[in-house]
């Protein structure tokens, strides 16, 4: 009888704690992190995107425009290879420390759950930083190509090379989902809303500045530089509607 009673014993001591762990809100994304306590840096955390099973993480900007902003896209130092297939890009790639992709299943489940804003940042390799903002922003399902839906322009200096692509399906060098009659993700060495095909390519090639020996594959915002010039950084980042 007594060995019984001490099998049972560390189960019950548990049952306190597990209840405890379903009661924790889990954190959807850097705004609810910054929420729970607003004194917390810049830095990468851990959220949960689609529930307690799909732990990912994510670098959080507080320091731009009053801060809260979710990265979901970082370039910064060409460490990390974005010429990627589609299930890469699906799942997401990159040390959030880094360079890195959220992944487009979390971020449709993101933006499924909140209204979102989006803020794009870069800088080129002469030290000038600019920024393009979009006052919705949200992506769609995978069944239907992770269409992409952006509107509200407002200039930080960088121009508007986004809204062309709103409406566009995702492409990746082995998915092509463009309105082009080539293959706009393999002819330009990158992955995105590609429409005949790109005024931004962000998931390009990094290169360093202005490089005409292959046309608009690199790192570029074309309505700030132009497609010949390939950016020093660039982030893409999201937070709830204020």
């Amino acid at each position: 009888m007594k060995l019984k009673v001490l099998s049972v014993l560390p189960v019950l001591l548990l049952v306190p704690l597990l209840t405890s762990c379903t009661d924790l809100v889990l954190p959807l994304d850097c705004s609810d992190i910054y929420n729970s306590d607003s004194s917390r840096p810049s830095g990468v955390y851990t959220i949960y995107p689609i529930g307690a099973t799909s732990a990912v993480q994510v670098f959080c900007d507080v320091d731009t425009l009053e801060g809260q902003w979710t990265v979901f896209q970082r370039r910064m130092d060409g460490s990390v290879n974005f010429y990627r297939p589609w299930d890469q890009y699906k799942t997401g790639f990159g040390n959030a420390a880094g360079e890195y992709w959220l992944g487009l299943e979390s971020l449709f489940h993101l933006t499924q759950r909140k209204k979102y804003e989006l803020l794009v940042d870069m800088e080129d390799f002469e030290g000038n930083k600019a920024f393009a903002r979009y006052s919705s922003f949200s992506i769609g399902p995978e069944s239907d190509g992770y269409r992409l839906h952006v509107s509200g322009f407002t200039d930080g200096g960088a121009g508007d090379s986004l809204s062309s692509h709103n409406g566009m399906k995702f492409s990746t060098l082995d998915k092509d989902q463009d309105v082009w009659a080539t293959h706009c993700a393999r002819s330009f060495l990158g992955a995105f809303w590609y429409e005949k095909c790109h005024s931004a390519n962000p998931n390009g090639v990094y290169r360093w500045g202005a490089d005409a020996t292959l046309y608009a594959v690199g790192v570029s915002w074309s309505s700030w530089k132009g497609s010949g010039y390939s950016l020093k950084t660039i982030s893409m980042k999201i937070r709830p509607v204020q």
